[in-house]
């Protein structure tokens, strides 16, 4: 259980990866250069990947009568039906997948805050939604952990994104055994954590391992997995973490003194 495992993420190749971007150059964060060491990160560029070439006349999502179109201004190229055949095909072929980390705002990649045009007017109204290839993601993954560069950089996301593709990771390793008494370890040693994060969704978790039992072993770790995803759909909230680590508090208290016992409950 306590094994090292790296989650596998798919990330957009213009971030720490390659110069790929529309004017040839290359995403900078941090985070992501120094989270290389610790996951398996699946690189990939949708506009290179379709021909697009680096570097290349921008591409935008413009709305037709309500039909989302990508479009090449300059050239007047319609591209959407190479993305969509492209993320389809890039989507059916990979596995064993933890998170994705795309970039915001592009046509291709962005999974929320991309700009789409209505027309070509001067200047054109605009609304906001995901990319192509973020949509397709988003759709065909909605319980993974996806996220994109820029929501990043904020501490209370990141950290929601890192402990959901660890403990994923580490499910999706456990379920690869079928086994009962890895999923009670997995169960217990998580509990706390799980319990910081939705405490009703945590007391159906330990409903389920207590009743293993009861039912076929695929049908309880499909059960189970259905109730993980509902735990870590949304991050924690303080009033939880709060309870939790006074309940963790409670197991350690005897071994404390009270100078050490008064400093934690300060």
């Amino acid at each position: 259980m306590k094994d090292f495992l790296k989650p596998r993420i798919v990330i957009s190749k213009c971030i720490e990866f390659d110069s790929c971007r529309y004017n040839g150059q290359m995403i900078s964060s941090d985070f992501v250069e120094k989270l290389k060491s610790f996951v398996e990160f699946i690189p990939i560029c949708p506009e290179f990947e379709i021909g697009l070439g680096v570097p290349r006349d921008p591409i935008r999502i413009v709305s037709f009568a309500g039909e989302m179109k990508l479009i090449q201004p300059k050239t007047e190229k319609d591209v959407t039906k190479q993305m969509i055949d492209f993320s389809n095909s890039f989507l059916d072929n990979i596995i064993n997948i933890d998170g994705f980390i795309l970039k915001s705002k592009s046509p291709s990649c962005g999974i929320k805050d991309t700009k789409i045009f209505s027309g070509y007017g001067s200047p054109p109204n605009q609304s906001k939604g995901s990319g192509f290839f973020g949509k397709a993601v988003l759709e065909r993954y909605p319980n993974l952990a996806i996220e994109d560069e820029g929501r990043l950089i904020n501490s209370r996301i990141k950290q929601h994104f890192l402990t959901k593709i660890y403990a994923l990771r580490r499910f999706r390793e456990v379920k690869k055994s079928m086994s009962k008494k890895d999923l009670v370890e997995y169960q217990s040693y998580n509990k706390l954590l799980f319990t910081a994060y939705n405490q009703k969704e945590t007391k159906e978790l330990g409903r389920i391992v207590a009743n293993m039992d009861k039912g076929p072993i695929e049908k309880i770790f499909q059960n189970y997995e259905k109730h993980l995803y509902a735990l870590f759909s949304k991050p924690p909230k303080c009033s939880p973490n709060i309870n939790t680590l006074l309940h963790g508090f409670g197991y350690i208290s005897k071994n404390l003194n009270k100078k050490e016992k008064e400093f934690f409950l300060e």
